[in-house]
């Protein structure tokens, strides 16, 4: 059922691709895999799968010493600041950074631990209350901050879009990511590019591929519907939303 999963996804990914004149290999497939278990990642590292993205710190850690260790993690999920120094230096990427104050964590256990941590900065296009991230037009002062920090490098930017039954909605939103890296990008700042656009989950990755996402993160479209009951915590832990359990904005 993975492999069967994972190909449709790559045919799509390829077909996307294809519509917008892109190289296939420029886009990094993230298989997220919040709740799933060991044996479900297992089995798509098997089908080819090196970047697994989670939402949640405690499952993050549990699951790495249990699979090889070539796979590249990425933190997704809403990030606490006294969570910052479970995953620094165990993570490929932090793609929900949205304030200077967890910039700052992360740059701390970075230092701490000799080690360089590669982040996005998490942005609500859609400016919808039940999600985290900072609006457009906080970004760019954001990324200034964020800059000058040690230990930490800003390679780009990440976006939820808001649930729809058509995925055509959300390419608005994407375009409008795409047009703020490339603002910020203008700015030349030290320490900063725009390269990584992580934006698109299993509903409607084709169209942020077209408009030029690097990072898509697809859950439910290669390990099916999530089951929730499994998940310990409180609920608002479980994904990018404030307080909020679903597909709607749990980031795959």
């Amino acid at each position: 059922m993975i492999r069967e999963n994972l190909q449709n996804v790559r045919d799509q990914i390829r077909e996307a691709c294809l519509r917008a004149g892109r190289d296939p290999e420029t886009v990094t497939l993230i298989a997220v895999s919040k709740t799933k278990p060991v044996a479900a990642l297992r089995e798509a590292y098997e089908a080819g799968v090196r970047d697994f993205g989670e939402n949640k710190v405690q499952e993050l850690t549990d699951k790495i010493p249990q699979l090889p260790p070539d796979i590249r993690w990425h933190m997704i999920g809403h990030l606490q600041r006294n969570k910052v120094k479970y995953i620094v230096g165990r993570t490929a990427m932090i793609h929900s950074v949205d304030s200077l104050r967890l910039a700052e964590e992360i740059s701390r256990e970075s230092l701490k631990k000799g080690v360089e941590t590669d982040i996005l900065i998490e942005v609500n296009v859609a400016e919808e209350e039940t999600k985290y991230g900072v609006s457009c037009e906080e970004a760019p002062e954001l990324v200034r901050l964020i800059s000058v920090l040690p230990g930490i490098h800003i390679k780009g930017l990440m976006t939820i879009a808001p649930y729809t039954e058509d995925p055509g909605k959300n390419r608005p939103y994407f375009d409008k990511l795409v047009q703020l890296s490339v603002d910020i990008a203008a700015k030349n700042i030290d320490n900063v590019n725009m390269n990584v656009l992580s934006m698109g989950m299993s509903g409607d990755y084709p169209a942020a591929i077209e408009a030029g996402a690097s990072c898509i993160r697809v859950g439910t479209g290669i390990f099916g519907e999530r089951d929730y009951g499994t998940e310990s915590g409180p609920v608002s832990g479980s994904g990018n939303q404030k307080g909020m359990v679903g597909n709607h904005g749990s980031n795959g």
